[in-house]
């Protein structure tokens, strides 16, 4: 039974000392009305409130954000601006007077700016083509499908933790009713045997084997229902749900259970599988990005317009009404690159290396799937054909367990006869209880393999 009970919890107890750890302010605070859940509600449970999935969520929103901000790019903009500038000493320069008509050179000086200065513009500016631009906006729904698919991966995760911790809890909640059971069995037992003790019917060494045990088992259900509350902790941890929240689980767990409802595992696509999309779509990301960089050698077209009004003084009176002269001018910006010392190329090139490394992920994710849906559905097979017969093992040695209590109650056969029942029932349930869970765990795997989970 020993054996049992860590194989049952091994792999939550790390997750169990983490919740321990990082719930430790929420464990001051009231505790919360109990809840009831099947596996399937505790799933969603998680889905919205564990911190990945709602992490997941936020880097969603996050694109969806990016994307109108690429959006903007093809709108015009506008931008108000001003100015004022204060010149001391003016800037002055030297004329020959010959040049405005006067008999012989002369030379004067004359300053054509004044003290004060102050500038108010409105200027709009509108994009007509900029292949970069272009290029965005086609990519914005690629950039939302791969954080959308990251979601669905993020939550496909954590339904696999959930269920895992969820059945590994009614597995371990199973065990203890038999172990409870056979707690009750044997206290009759001992009961009965000191009866006849006193009578003087049995030995003193009977007694003694018979407490042995019943020490032994009460210890062993001790231990269980620690581990059980470091189990339920954990699958709190995986749901996203506080400590204190009371907890208890309406699923049960059976071999037919297990065995139900197994998909066709002769129907298959790669696309089922959200790994497989992930790549997929950020190999389109890539192409984009390699497009991007190959249109980045035509020119860009702008339009733009402008209106303001200025006003120059030889004194600070810009308070009190005076002309404002005022300005409008439109036109179109060209830009056309010509050499760029080669780097566009090398952003060409290694854009296209990324699509290439995005392609041989791809097949080498394939093949991954392909050893893990042959490995799944293996381990699933053997896992279930062990579960059943451990049913049946642990039945029959359950029915010899009981034919050795009437035995010994009736006074032909012994207290090692009985202890040898026992150890041998405590066996065939413990190799019942892993098998239990691994069959179940198995399932789940199996599922998360071919993209049903």
């Amino acid at each position: 039974m020993k054996l049992s009970i860590k194989r049952l919890t091994s792999f939550l107890l790390v997750g169990a000392l983490l919740v321990l750890a990082v719930n430790t302010s929420a464990q001051q605070q009231p505790t919360p009305g109990p809840i009831s859940l099947t596996a399937q509600e505790a799933v969603e449970y998680a889905l919205a409130n564990q911190s990945a999935v709602k992490t997941a969520k936020l880097d969603e929103l996050i694109q969806l954000a990016k994307n109108k901000e690429i959006s903007g790019l093809a709108l015009p903009g506008i931008n108000g601006s001003g100015s004022y500038q204060y010149n001391p000493i003016t800037q002055k320069q030297m004329f020959n007077m010959r040049n405005f008509g006067m008999p012989k050179d002369s030379f004067t000086v004359v300053s054509f700016q004044l003290p004060h200065n102050l500038v108010g513009e409105v200027r709009l500016t509108q994009t007509l083509f900029d292949p970069s631009v272009l290029v965005a906006l086609q990519a914005r729904k690629t950039l939302e499908d791969l954080v959308a698919k990251n979601v669905t991966r993020t939550e496909i995760d954590v339904k696999a933790n959930v269920y895992k911790a969820y059945y590994n809890v009614l597995s371990a909640n199973k065990a203890l009713t038999i172990l409870s059971e056979n707690i009750t069995s044997l206290e009759r037992i001992l009961t009965e045997t000191k009866e006849i003790y006193k009578n003087g019917l049995a030995e003193k060494l009977d007694v003694d084997r018979l407490i042995v045990q019943y020490t032994n088992l009460q210890t062993e259900q001790t231990k269980l229902r620690n581990l059980i509350e470091l189990g339920v902790a954990a699958l709190k941890y995986q749901m996203g749900m506080p400590l204190k929240q009371q907890l208890t689980l309406k699923d049960t767990l059976s071999t037919a259970r297990i065995v139900a409802d197994v998909l066709d595992m002769d129907k298959f696509d790669y696309s089922q599988r959200i790994e497989y999309q992930l790549l997929q779509t950020q190999k389109q990301a890539n192409e984009y990005d390699l497009k991007r960089y190959k249109l980045k050698g035509l020119p860009s077209l702008q339009l733009f317009a402008s209106t303001g009004a200025l006003r120059a003084s030889d004194k600070f009176d810009y308070l009190q009404s005076q002309m404002w002269y005022g300005y409008v001018n439109t036109g179109l910006n060209l830009s056309v690159p010509i050499f760029t010392g080669f780097q566009r190329k090398h952003q060409v090139d290694q854009a296209f290396l990324a699509v290439k490394k995005s392609e041989v992920a791809i097949e080498d994710l394939k093949q991954g799937i392909d050893v893990e849906r042959e490995q799944s559905a293996s381990t699933f097979r053997n896992n279930v054909l062990t579960l059943e017969a451990q049913e049946k093992n642990m039945q029959l040695a359950q029915d010899v367990y009981h034919t050795t209590q009437i035995k010994y109650r009736e006074g032909v056969g012994s207290s090692l006869e009985m202890t040898t029942a026992e150890n041998d029932l405590l066996l065939a349930q413990n190799n019942y209880f892993t098998a239990l869970f691994n069959a179940i765990v198995a399932k789940v795997d199996l599922l998360k393999a071919y993209g049903k989970l």
